[in-house]
């Protein structure tokens, strides 16, 4: 008879400890989820991801090669832009004057009557959005603000921040998230080059 009353305060102090455990362990879970999605959902995530696809934002940000069924992206470099120790092709363009442009075979680059313009890193290292708040990234793909700063200069072609002007904040909030979620890559863009300096 001892021994079972021995046993069950036994008992009864391990299902309180596994129990207690259990709770904290859920704690910490939902601890952990609350940190994953901070304003943001994986809903919200994926959505950004079909956003950005459907959207054209790799034709630009992406860096290719030429695969079997023609230029493919470059899984490492996705959406970090104009690799920054590629060659700048000083473009002898003789109908730019005219209006015409012409791009890298990439698309990551492109010259016209504004000069030479690379695509920008929008992944989420700090030589990328890594630093921006949501409010620059909204401002920037919709009022065409380099950097998402009202005080900089706007975005340069071919960057067409203007079909975004009328996008969503849900919208915009999900291509953040989702450009956040990917994998960072350090690139540093070159600065766009003037008419003048070509």
């Amino acid at each position: 008879m001892k021994t079972n009353n021995f046993t069950l305060p036994a008992f009864m102090a391990v299902a309180m400890a596994v129990s207690l455990g259990s709770c904290s362990l859920d704690e910490k879970k939902a601890t952990e989820k609350q940190v994953l999605v901070v304003g943001q959902t994986e809903n919200d995530v994926k959505r950004g991801e079909y956003l950005v696809a459907i959207m054209g934002c790799h034709d630009c940000h992406s860096p290719k090669q030429m695969g079997a069924k023609g230029p493919e992206i470059i899984p490492e470099l996705m959406l970090s832009g104009y690799p920054a120790e590629r060659p700048i092709v000083k473009f002898n363009n003789p109908l730019q004057k005219e209006g015409f442009s012409m791009f890298y075979p990439d698309l990551t680059g492109a010259n016209g009557p504004w000069g030479v313009s690379f695509a920008a890193n929008i992944t989420p290292d700090a030589t990328g959005i890594g630093t921006w708040t949501k409010e620059q990234f909204k401002n920037a793909l919709t009022k065409g603000k380099y950097k998402g700063l009202d005080t900089e200069r706007m975005l340069l072609p071919p960057m067409p921040w203007f079909n975004y002007a009328f996008l969503k904040d849900e919208d915009s909030d999900a291509i953040f998230a989702y450009l956040k979620s990917i994998k960072p890559v350090k690139n540093v863009v070159p600065d766009p080059i003037t008419p003048d300096k070509m």
